[in-house]
């Protein structure tokens, strides 16, 4: 069993095309179905992080195919990789 401050610690990998997406900073939970929803990540700095971040990224649980150790493996196709991640 998993903790959600056990999710902070992991780092997110596209199997898709080997992307690191980075760590999650945070988990969306069902509260009424106790089920996690999605993981967060923190959004990409604007110039060198200087100016803040931009929105955070949503990967829904149905996303997710392996949770180990040190990594969770998601699966998304390249328009959600362009559209959030470049």
């Amino acid at each position: 069993m998993n903790r959600s401050s056990d999710f902070k610690q992991k780092e997110v990998v596209n199997i898709s095309d080997g992307r690191r997406l980075g760590f999650v900073c945070d988990v969306e939970i069902d509260l009424e179905q106790g089920k996690v929803e999605a993981v967060v990540l923190p959004g990409v700095g604007r110039l060198f992080g200087l100016l803040g971040k931009e929105s955070e990224f949503i990967i829904p649980w149905e996303k997710i195919v392996k949770i180990g150790e040190d990594i969770i493996l998601v699966d998304l196709d390249e328009r959600f990789i362009r559209r959030y991640f470049d």
